[in-house]
C-alpha cells in the first residue's frame, strides 16, 4: 500500500494524466506500480493512451523515481492522502474523477472520511443578498447543531457564511479550495480560515504553494459535491460557479436542493433553473413559513451509512470468501468481469464481452442474488 502511495503521486505529475485517466490506467493494471513500468504497446490498449501521451509518459517516467519523489514531496506536503490511503474519503471513491492526490490541513474526523458523519455542501454566488446571507446562516446552524458536516470552498458571499454559521455553532466544517492549503483565497478570510482549522479542514487537491487560478476553481467544485452527500444552492445567477457543484452533485446521484428566491432577482435566476430541473425546493412549513427543519427533515431520510461497508480499492484485510452455488456460464462472465471492484457498467461490459442490455440484467440477477450491490453513478462493486 505504501508503494501504490508513491506511485498515485507520481502518475499524477505525468503531464496529460488526471483522474479520468488514472482511474482507467489502475482498473487496467489493479496497480499503479505495476502500470509504470508498462510498454508502450500496453499502455495502447486503454481508452484515451495516444501516441502522443504515451510518447510524453515514457519521456517522463525516466526523470522521476517515486519513492525518492515522495520523500521530497513530504517535506512541504506532509499530510495527503492517494485512493491507496484507507482514510482516503469513501465518498470521494464513488465518483469517476476522484483526485488521485488530497491535501489536507487542520482536524481529520474518521467517520467524516468514512462516510458515517453525513456531509452536506452549502454554495452559492459571492454577492449574496440580505436574504441569502440571513438563510445561508440559519441553514447552517440548523445542520451543524443535528451533526452534519459542511461543506463549502471558502469563497466570499455564500461560502463565507455557511463556513461561519457552522463554527458559531460549534460545528465542523471542510473547506475545498483552488489553491494549495497553506494558501488563503480570498484574503479577508483569513481569520476565517485560522478558525476553521480548529474545527475542520481544509482540503485541495493542488500541492503547498499553490497560487490562485482561475481555472481550478471550477475544477475543485467538483470534490465539493463529491464529498456531500447532498448539495444546497442558496443564490446563484447563470454562470454562477455554485450551478457547476449542483450540475457535478447531479451526475454523482447525490441530492441537490434549493431555496427559492424571487422571479425578478437576477441572483435567483440558478437557482430556478434547477428547480425545472428537478431539484428539491426548501419549502414552507404547514405555517407556511420557510422552515430548516423541513430541509432537516428531508436530509434525515438520506440512507445511513456504517463503517463495515467502507470503500477501499486495496482492503488490507480481506474476508475470506463464502461459498456461493454454482453460477449459470454467463452470470460467472460477468462476475469475474466486475473484478474487484467499484467499476463502471461500461467498465464491466467491455470486460465481459456481452452486449449492454445482457449485462445490466445479469447484475441485476446478481444482486437479487446478493452478490453484487450497486453503488451511486452505475459503479457495482461485489457485495
Amino acid at each position: 500500500m505504501l508503494e501504490e502511495r508513491a506511485y498515485w503521486l507520481a502518475w499524477s505529475q505525468i503531464n496529460g494524466i488526471g483522474p479520468i485517466l488514472l482511474q482507467r490506467l489502475h482498473q487496467h493494471f489493479n496497480s499503479l506500480a505495476e502500470a509504470w513500468t508498462a510498454k508502450p504497446v500496453d499502455l495502447m490498449r486503454i481508452e484515451g493512451f495516444g501516441k502522443q501521451i504515451i510518447e510524453t509518459i515514457v519521456q517522463e517516467r525516466t526523470k522521476l523515481n517515486p519513492e525518492e519523489f515522495i520523500e521530497k514531496h513530504l517535506i512541504k506536503n506532509p499530510y495527503f492522502w492517494t485512493p491507496a490511503d484507507p482514510d482516503y474519503p469513501r465518498l470521494l471513491l464513488e465518483i469517476h474523477n476522484p483526485p488521485p492526490v488530497l491535501y489536507y490541513r487542520g482536524l481529520v474526523d474518521v467517520k467524516e472520511n468514512q462516510g458515517i458523519t453525513p456531509t452536506v455542501a452549502m454554495v452559492g454566488t459571492r454577492s449574496p443578498s440580505e436574504y441569502g446571507r440571513r438563510w445561508t446562516r440559519k441553514i447552517s446552524t440548523a445542520l451543524a447543531r443535528s451533526g452534519f458536516t459542511v461543506v463549502s470552498g471558502l469563497a466570499a458571499g455564500i461560502d463565507t457564511e455557511a463556513h461561519t454559521g457552522c463554527l458559531e455553532a460549534g460545528g465542523r466544517t471542510f473547506a475545498v479550495v483552488g489553491t494549495g492549503v497553506d494558501i488563503v483565497y480570498p484574503k479577508q478570510n483569513e481569520r476565517l480560515c485560522d478558525r476553521l482549522l480548529q474545527q475542520g479542514l481544509v482540503i485541495s487537491e493542488y500541492p503547498a504553494g499553490t497560487q490562485p487560478n482561475k481555472t481550478n476553481f471550477p475544477r475543485r467544485n467538483r470534490i465539493i459535491a463529491g464529498l456531500s452527500r447532498a448539495t444546497i444552492v442558496i443564490e446563484a445567477p447563470h454562470k454562477s460557479g455554485a450551478l457547476i457543484t449542483a450540475y457535478q452533485a447531479n451526475d454523482f446521484c447525490r441530492d441537490v436542493y434549493v431555496l427559492t428566491g424571487r422571479l425578478d432577482d437576477e441572483r435567483s435566476f440558478g437557482c430556478l433553473e434547477l428547480l425545472s430541473k428537478g431539484a428539491h425546493p426548501i419549502l414552507p412549513n404547514s405555517d407556511r413559513l420557510l422552515s430548516e427543519d423541513r430541509l432537516l427533515e428531508m436530509l434525515g431520510a438520506m440512507p445511513k451509512l456504517d463503517s463495515a461497508q467502507q470503500l477501499s480499492l486495496f482492503p488490507t484485510n480481506p474476508a475470506p470468501e463464502k461459498q456461493s452455488p454454482p453460477l449459470d456460464e454467463e452470470l460467472a462472465v460477468v462476475l469475474k468481469a466486475l473484478g474487484s471492484g467499484p467499476n463502471s457498467l461500461d467498465t464491466i461490459v467491455e470486460a465481459a464481452g456481452l452486449a449492454a442490455g445482457t449485462v445490466s440484467g445479469i447484475l441485476l440477477q446478481l444482486e437479487l442474488l446478493g452478490l453484487v450491490s450497486q453503488l451511486p453513478g452505475m459503479r457495482y462493486q461485489r457485495c
